[in-house]
C-alpha cells in the first residue's frame, strides 16, 4: 500500500515539472555516471556533498513539509519523541505546510499527545506550497532533510524533489508510488549525484520492511543467498481498523496508468539482473499457503520494484550478487476471497474509464468493503493493529558453488511492528531521517535517487528500528 498525507497541498492543481531530456545524461545506471577508470576514492572528493548539519543559513535538520496531513501529523508526533536522538543529542526541527493555522493545531495536538507543552513555542513553522516554487525553495534552503509527506505522491511530489536538489537539500518520502519513485531516479539521479544530494524515496511501510528485511536475510546467512519470499499478514485489534482513502486514490491512479510505467523502465535500458542459483518459480494469482496457514495472493504494492532496484545497486555499483525476491500477501479464509474476488473485479473495470474512477474515490468504504475510508483509522484501531513479515530464503552455504547443484541451505527471518500506516510508517521514516544525520559516513559514496536498501544497507538502520518497535529477528 501507499502511505502519505494530503492537506498541505490540498486543492493545489498537479505540476508538470519535468526536467528537460537535454539534462539527462546518457547513462540510466543507479550510481554516478563517472569514468570507470576514476577510483572510488577520486570520485568522492571529486563530487560535492550536501551538507549533513545545521548553519545559521540552515537551522533545521529536518522539516516535515505536509505535516498536517493525514500521516503528516504523525510523523510530526514521532520526530519529537525521538528529539533526543539527533546530532549531539539535540534535533533542530520544524513543520511545513500551505496552512499555518492547521500547522499550528498538528504542533498543539503533538504537544498534548506526548504532554510535551513546550513544542507550541519551540517548533517553528514555515509556509510552503507545491504550487509556489520560490516558497518550496526558501523551505528546502533552511533545511538538511526535508521529510516529504505530500501524496498523492505522482501529482505533488516531483516540485519536493525537484526543489531540494537545487537547493542542496536532502529528501526522504513514504511514497508506494513506483512510477514516481522510477521517475525520479530517472530524471534526477545524475544531477543529485553532482549536488552531492540524497533523495530517498519510500522510507515507509512502504518498502522499509521488505527492502531492509531482505538485506537483514541476507547478511543473517552464512553462505551466498540466492532467493527470498516474503509473506506478509496484518492483524487489526478488536476496535477493526482502515486505511486513510489517500492511499486508495494512489492505487486508483496507479493502476490506471499502469501502461507509463512499462514504458518508463524501457527508458533505463537495464539489462537483466543475473540469476545466481536456481530461478525462483512464482506462485499462483491465489495459493494456500502453509507458511502463512491462510490463502495468499502476490503483493501488489510497490515492494517487489523497490527491493530490485535496490539489488540491482548492490549488484552493479558494490558487486555483489543479486537475491531474486517474490512477495505475496495473506488474504484470510474463503469469505475474504469472495470479497477481494468481487472488489477486484469492480476495482479493476471501473479503474479504466474517468467516470468509474469518480466513483472509486468518491465511495472507497463501499468499493473496498469498508477497508478504506475518508477519515482513516482512530488512534484506538492503531493500537491494536499489527504487521508481520516472514522471510524464506535459499541459498548455498559457505564453502558451496552456487554454480553448480540446487541451494543446500534455507533461513527464516521475521520484521514485526506495529500498525502499519500511522505508527510503523513515522517510525521507519524518522529513523531513517536520523540514520543519514547520525551515520552519513556509511551512505552511499555520491548522492544520488536511490532505495532505503541502497541507502542504509551498510548503516545500523536495523537497530535503530529494532529499538523502536519495527523487530528484525532469525526464526
Amino acid at each position: 500500500m501507499t502511505l502519505f498525507n494530503e492537506h498541505g497541498v490540498e486543492g493545489v492543481s498537479p505540476l508538470a515539472t519535468e526536467v528537460s531530456r537535454s539534462t539527462v545524461r546518457c547513462s540510466l545506471r543507479f550510481s554516478q555516471s563517472v569514468s570507470s577508470s576514476v577510483s572510488p576514492d577520486d570520485q568522492q572528493l571529486g563530487s560535492a556533498m550536501a551538507a549533513f548539519s545545521t548553519s545559521s543559513s540552515r537551522p533545521y535538520h529536518i522539516v516535515i513539509f505536509g505535516a498536517s496531513g493525514f500521516t503528516g501529523q504523525f510523523v510530526v508526533e514521532e520526530v519529537a519523541r525521538t528529539a533526543s536522538e539527533g546530532p549531539k543529542g539535540n534535533l533542530k526541527w520544524a513543520v511545513a505546510g500551505r496552512n499555518r493555522t492547521k500547522l499550528e493545531k498538528v504542533v498543539e495536538q503533538a504537544a498534548g499527545a506526548l504532554s510535551k507543552p513546550e513544542l507550541k513555542s519551540e517548533v517553528d513553522i514555515l509556509i510552503a506550497d507545491v504550487g509556489d516554487p520560490d516558497s518550496l525553495a526558501a523551505m528546502c534552503k533552511q533545511a538538511v532533510i526535508v521529510l516529504s509527506c505530500v501524496g498523492p505522491y505522482r501529482f505533488f511530489g516531483e516540485p519536493v524533489v525537484k526543489s531540494c536538489v537545487e537547493n542542496g537539500t536532502h529528501c526522504i518520502d513514504i511514497s508506494g508510488e513506483p512510477q514516481f519513485l522510477e521517475s525520479m531516479q530517472l530524471n534526477y539521479h545524475d544531477q543529485a549525484a553532482e549536488k552531492g544530494v540524497y533523495i530517498v524515496g519510500s522510507c515507509g511501510f512502504d518498502s522499509i520492511p521488505a527492502d531492509i528485511g531482505v538485506i537483514y536475510t541476507r547478511d543473517q546467512f552464512k553462505g551466498t543467498l540466492t532467493s527470498i519470499e516474503s509473506f506478509l499478514t496484518a492483524s487489526a485489534g478488536p476496535e477493526g481498523g482502515c486505511i486513510h482513502d489517500g492511499t486508495w486514490q494512489s492505487a486508483i491512479y496507479g493502476l490506471a496508468d499502469s501502461n507509463k510505467l512499462r514504458s518508463l523502465r524501457k527508458k533505463f535500458g537495464h539489462k537483466p539482473l543475473p540469476v545466481v542459483g536456481t530461478k525462483i518459480k512464482r506462485r499462483g494469482t491465489l495459493f494456500y499457503s502453509n507458511e502463512l496457514q491462510q490463502y495468499a495472493i502476490p503483493f501488489m504494492g510497490s515492494d517487489p520494484s523497490v527491493v530490485k532496484r535496490t539489488q540491482r545497486y548492490l549488484n552493479e555499483e558494490l558487486n555483489e550478487s543479486p537475491v531474486q525476491y517474490g512477495a505475496y500477501v495473506g488474504v484470510g479464509g474463503i469469505s475474504n476471497i469472495f470479497k477481494l474476488v468481487f472488489a477486484g473485479l469492480m476495482f479493476f473495470f471501473l479503474v479504466k474509464f474517468s467516470f468509474g474512477r469518480n466513483l472509486l474515490m468518491k465511495f472507497p468504504e463501499f468499493f473496498s468493503f469498508g477497508f478504506f475510508s475518508k477519515e482513516g483509522p482512530t488512534r484506538k484501531q492503531m493500537e491494536g493493529a499489527s504487521f508481520r513479515f516472514i522471510f524464506l530464503g535459499e541459498g548455498y552455504t559457505e564453502g558451496s558453488d552456487p554454480s553448480e547443484g540446487k541451494p543446500n541451505g534455507k533461513i527464516r527471518t521475521l520484521v514485526k511492528g506495529p500498525e502499519a500506516g500511522y505508527v510503523a510508517t513515522p517510525i521507519a521514516m524518522v529513523q531513517a531521517a536520523l540514520t543519514m544525520l547520525n551515520e552519513s559516513d556509511s551512505l552511499p559514496k555520491t548522492g544520488g535517487v536511490y532505495t532505503p536498501g541502497a541507502t542504509f544497507a551498510k548503516t545500523t538502520i536495523v537497530d535503530r528500528l529494532n529499538k523502536h518497535g519495527i523487530q528484525f529477528s532469525v526464526l
